[in-house]
Protein backbone atom coordinates (compact mmCIF):
# COMPACT_ATOMS: atom_id res chain seq x y z
CA UNK A 1 0.00 0.00 0.00
CA UNK A 2 1.30 3.47 -0.89
CA UNK A 3 0.34 6.96 0.22
CA UNK A 4 0.06 10.08 -1.91
CA UNK A 5 -0.63 13.72 -1.18
CA UNK A 6 -3.21 15.77 -2.99
CA UNK A 7 -4.30 19.40 -2.66
CA UNK A 8 -7.81 20.65 -3.20
CA UNK A 9 -7.06 23.94 -5.00
CA UNK A 10 -10.54 25.30 -4.33
CA UNK A 11 -10.25 25.16 -0.54
CA UNK A 12 -6.54 26.02 -0.28
CA UNK A 13 -5.96 29.57 0.98
CA UNK A 14 -2.14 29.53 0.79
CA UNK A 15 -1.38 29.51 4.51
CA UNK A 16 1.86 27.58 3.81
CA UNK A 17 1.77 25.38 6.91
CA UNK A 18 2.01 22.23 4.79
CA UNK A 19 5.37 23.30 3.34
CA UNK A 20 6.68 24.10 6.80
CA UNK A 21 5.69 20.67 8.10
CA UNK A 22 6.71 18.63 5.05
CA UNK A 23 9.44 20.52 3.15
CA UNK A 24 10.76 17.23 1.73
CA UNK A 25 7.72 16.99 -0.58
CA UNK A 26 6.01 20.40 -0.61
CA UNK A 27 7.27 23.75 -1.88
CA UNK A 28 5.33 26.99 -2.31
CA UNK A 29 4.79 28.96 -5.48
CA UNK A 30 5.22 32.73 -5.65
CA UNK A 31 1.72 33.28 -4.20
CA UNK A 32 2.17 30.79 -1.35
CA UNK A 33 0.20 27.90 -2.83
CA UNK A 34 1.65 24.41 -2.42
CA UNK A 35 3.42 22.51 -5.18
CA UNK A 36 3.53 18.81 -4.41
CA UNK A 37 6.24 16.45 -5.52
CA UNK A 38 4.64 13.70 -7.60
CA UNK A 39 4.66 10.03 -6.72
CA UNK A 40 4.10 7.89 -3.66
CA UNK A 41 5.45 8.98 -0.30
CA UNK A 42 8.43 7.27 1.21
CA UNK A 43 7.31 5.20 4.24
CA UNK A 44 9.32 7.35 6.64
CA UNK A 45 7.42 10.49 5.51
CA UNK A 46 3.89 9.15 5.94
CA UNK A 47 3.57 10.21 9.59
CA UNK A 48 4.88 13.69 8.73
CA UNK A 49 2.43 13.94 5.81
CA UNK A 50 -0.43 12.92 8.09
CA UNK A 51 0.54 15.66 10.55
CA UNK A 52 0.72 18.23 7.75
CA UNK A 53 -2.73 17.23 6.44
CA UNK A 54 -4.23 17.44 9.92
CA UNK A 55 -2.66 20.87 10.50
CA UNK A 56 -4.07 22.40 7.31
CA UNK A 57 -6.49 25.12 8.48
CA UNK A 58 -8.79 24.63 5.47
CA UNK A 59 -8.38 20.83 5.18
CA UNK A 60 -7.11 21.32 1.61
CA UNK A 61 -4.19 18.89 1.97
CA UNK A 62 -5.28 15.29 1.65
CA UNK A 63 -3.35 12.12 2.35
CA UNK A 64 -4.67 9.22 0.28
CA UNK A 65 -3.91 5.51 0.46
CA UNK A 66 -3.55 3.54 -2.76
CA UNK A 67 -3.41 -0.22 -3.08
Amino acid sequence: MSHRLRVNPITCEAHGMCAELLPERITLDEWGYPILEEGPLEPELVSHAKRAAQACPTFALLLERHA
